[in-house]
């Protein structure tokens, strides 16, 4: 029975920017526990090389749709190709993101609506269509959101992308409130400073990852499959009476003063 909590069979999940880090762990560790798989990302290759590689360890069937998530104005029809090839959606996992860093007072004002258009627009975009799929259908369904320290925490020369993930903290939460009547859980995984590619210039600063190490009770960067177990919990019947919830992946990071 127990067992049984976790089990994503017969679920079929997206997850966007899937093609690689934390994305394509997530989509990995979600087919590993049942779920067929439909991935998103810019990059054609990108997609093929993770199918390959789901199809191959798992056994479940894998879609790829080459999306760029901040044309925003495609996305309800593009979530309706999605449904129309696969047969339907019961797990969101919004997980594109991007990033980049100047100081405040010189941020220019293109790369602040770049950063708010992929980290926080096209989660709300993704979301709605989700939802209206799933009213349609009925049987609820589950919105797992990508934050990250910085939904409650800053650094330095990084405005855009502490306002997107202080705004997944609550959107997560107000989408929680709104959409529990159609038994949509929504909650959200923070994680900790992580080994991927997109971090892998902050890990040969020395300075910084000295920093990260010590600063870490865990005393190590995390890596992308220590997410899967939080994701499988809020994917599954495990964590039913759990919404508007964001879970820290961190390494101790917010226990530690």
């Amino acid at each position: 029975m127990a067992r049984e909590l976790f089990n994503l069979d017969g679920k079929r999940a997206l997850v966007t920017g899937g093609g690689r880090g934390i994305g394509l762990a997530l989509a990995q560790g979600l087919a590993d526990y049942g779920a067929d798989i439909v991935i998103t990302a810019r990059t054609k290759e990108q997609l093929e090389k993770a199918k390959q590689q789901i199809e191959s360890s798992t056994g479940r069937k894998v879609w790829t749709f080459a999306y760029d998530v901040s044309q925003l104005e495609g996305i309800p029809d593009f979530f309706q190709q999605v449904v129309k090839e696969t047969g339907g959606i019961d797990i969101l996992v919004n997980n594109a993101g991007t990033a980049s860093r100047y100081p405040s007072e010189d941020y220019p004002f293109e790369e602040w609506r770049k950063i708010l258009t992929v980290n926080l627009d096209a989660v709300f975009l993704m979301s709605q269509a989700f939802c209206r799929h799933r009213k349609e259908i009925g049987g609820g369904g589950r919105i797992i959101n990508i934050g990250s320290l910085m939904c409650k925490a800053a650094r330095v020369m990084n405005p855009p992308y502490a306002a997107s993930k202080g705004g997944i903290l609550l959107l997560t939460k107000e989408l929680a409130v709104d959409w529990v009547k159609y038994n949509i859980n929504v909650n959200a995984i923070a994680p900790g400073f992580i080994t991927t590619e997109m971090t892998q210039p902050l890990r040969e600063n020395e300075k910084l990852n000295t920093w990260v190490i010590s600063r870490t009770p865990k005393g190590r960067w995390g890596k992308p499959e220590e997410l899967v177990g939080a994701a499988v919990y809020l994917a599954s019947e495990a964590s039913s009476f759990v919404t508007g919830e964001i879970i820290y992946v961190d390494g101790g990071w917010y226990a530690a003063m």
